[in-house]
């Protein structure tokens, strides 16, 4: 158990977090230095990781809460540490994609749609989409999660709930992708978790517009028809992939280089995101919340 979960009763794992329980009303959330992709977890760390997905978080929170509440109560001071407000959370994955990349491509390349949305023929694959769209996904305990329709979601949490996640989640999206813009860095997609606080009112959870929940590309060598170099996981996916394995547990391990060239792009999406020296975060880790 880390120090920053002391007197903390462990309740669940998650592929890359630990979720403690405080008291009744609020828990406490560790992310890990863990990676995974194709939802299995590396053998391998990444160092540092946690303190990235966790900083650029609390980065997010701070600036969007007037979009939407979130659940960000304190960052603890080893960086990695959240106290958060107990939600509960939605059964939906709240999916936002501006460009044509990963499973969305995939599902482009078979059908011409995502997720119930028909798009324009003769798109490439990372173009840019006329408009932001919600592409809801499954949440899979085990395996992988699945893109869903609006429709299908709609059976899972109600059409008007849908709608005021939909509008919440582009809205969070339009907001990340300019701040992003602003500093050489596309926002190709991203992924919100939302749940309901005790008052009933919808709050954003989990992680916010960080490497793990979404696709970063440097805007300086984008060129539609290709996959993008990118500074998230993709770069450990491609490695993976390349190796031939079959997606099931376990994972490969991953060498020194690729380690040390993740980290890297982790460290310069914090960077270039927030402004600030990621060194800087981890003297005083509420320097992201100023």
């Amino acid at each position: 158990m880390p120090d920053s979960a002391d007197a903390a009763t462990h309740i669940a794992s998650g592929k890359v977090r630990e979720l403690y329980e405080l008291d009744s009303e609020r828990l406490l959330l560790v992310a890990s230095d863990r990676i995974s992709v194709f939802d299995v977890v590396l053998p391998t760390e990444i160092p540092d990781k946690g303190r990235v997905l966790t900083g650029l978080s609390g980065f997010w929170f701070a600036r969007t809460r007037e979009l939407c509440p979130n659940h960000l109560l304190a960052l603890r001071p080893d960086g990695r540490s959240t106290e958060c407000r107990r939600l509960e959370m939605l059964p939906v994955e709240c999916v936002v994609r501006g460009y044509l990349a990963g499973s969305g491509w995939k599902d482009y390349q078979r059908t011409g749609a995502t997720s119930g949305h028909a798009l324009p023929a003769g798109l490439l694959e990372s173009q840019q989409l006329p408009e932001p769209i919600f592409t809801p996904a499954t949440k899979a305990t085990s395996g992988h999660d699945e893109n869903i329709t609006r429709e299908q979601a709609a059976t899972l949490v109600g059409p008007d709930v849908l709608a005021e996640i939909e509008r919440l989640s582009i809205a969070l999206y339009r907001f990340g992708a300019e701040h992003a813009a602003a500093r050489g860095i596309i926002l190709a997609d991203t992924k919100f978790e939302l749940g309901r606080d005790p008052d009933g009112q919808l709050v954003l959870g989990d992680e916010a517009l960080t490497p793990d929940s979404s696709r970063f590309w440097p805007a300086d060598g984008y060129e539609p028809g290709r996959p993008q170099a990118s500074f998230d996981k993709q770069y450990v996916r491609d490695y993976a992939e390349a190796l031939g394995w079959d997606k099931t547990h376990p994972g490969p391990e991953l060498p020194g280089e690729v380690v040390a060239g993740t980290r890297a792009r982790y460290v310069e999406a914090f960077e270039r995101i927030t402004g600030i020296a990621f060194d800087a975060y981890l003297a005083d880790p509420n320097v992201v919340r100023r």
